[in-house]
C-alpha cells in the first residue's frame, strides 16, 4: 500500500507496530481485522482510546495508573495497614493486584538503577517513598522488584535510605533470577508473598 487513500491505515499500522509485542505482520493482521469489524471493534475501541488519553493519569500518591488524582487503592482507607509494597512499574503492581494476596498499599518506582542507562535514584520516585514511610506510619516496605542485578541494585538502595525508618522485607525465592512479576503465574506470585523474608 502506498498510494493517498491507504495512508491513514498505514499510519495506523505504524502506530500499532510500535506496541509491545506487536511487529509490523501483527500490527497489520490487527489493523485488518479491527476493519473488517469496525462496528464492532474499531468504533468503540476509537472511541475508549480516546476518552483514555484524556482522563488517564498517574496516582501523585504511588504512581499506579488511573482517572483521578488519586487511585482507589491510595485512596481506599483499608489499605492503610502499615505496608507498602515497592514495585518497579504499574505492570507489576498489576500483577500483585491479579494475585489478589496483598492487602496493603503500594509505590511504584517508575523503572530501576542503572548505570548503563544513566538512571539515578532522583529519576525515580525514590524520595516520594521515603516520605511515604515518615508519613503515613509505614510499619513494613515490602520491596518486590525483579529479580534483575538493577532490581537487587535498586533493593539495596532502598535499604540504605529506609534503614531503622521501618521493617524491609523482599519477595522469597519463587520469583526466578532475571524473571518478572508481570510474566509470573498468580500462584508464583502468592507463594512468594507469603513467603517473604528480611532484607
Amino acid at each position: 500500500m502506498t498510494d493517498d487513500s491507504t495512508s491513514d491505515i498505514e499510519n495506523l499500522i505504524a502506530l500499532m507496530a510500535k506496541l509491545p509485542g506487536m511487529g509490523p505482520r501483527s500490527a497489520r493482521r490487527a489493523v485488518l481485522h479491527l476493519i473488517r469489524k469496525r462496528a464492532l471493534l474499531l468504533s468503540p475501541l476509537a472511541e475508549c482510546i480516546s476518552t483514555v488519553a484524556e482522563t488517564a493519569r498517574e496516582c501523585l500518591n504511588c504512581g499506579n495508573v488511573g482517572t483521578s488524582d488519586i487511585c482507589g487503592i491510595c485512596s481506599d482507607e483499608r489499605r492503610a495497614n502499615g505496608e507498602i509494597c515497592v514495585v518497579e512499574t504499574v505492570s507489576d503492581l498489576w500483577a500483585m493486584e491479579r494475585a489478589a494476596v496483598f492487602k496493603g498499599r503500594y509505590h511504584v518506582l517508575g523503572g530501576t538503577l542503572s548505570a548503563l542507562d544513566a538512571i539515578g535514584p532522583e529519576d525515580l520516585r525514590i524520595p516520594r517513598l521515603v516520605d511515604r514511610v515518615a508519613s503515613e506510619g509505614v510499619r513494613e516496605v515490602i520491596l518486590a522488584l525483579n529479580a534483575t542485578i538493577d532490581g537487587q541494585t535498586t533493593a539495596h538502595y532502598i535499604a540504605d535510605q529506609l534503614e531503622n525508618q521501618a521493617q524491609l522485607s523482599t519477595l522469597a525465592q519463587g520469583v526466578p533470577i532475571g524473571g518478572e512479576l508481570d510474566y509470573l503465574d498468580d500462584g508464583t506470585i502468592t507463594a512468594a508473598l507469603k513467603a517473604r523474608k528480611a532484607l
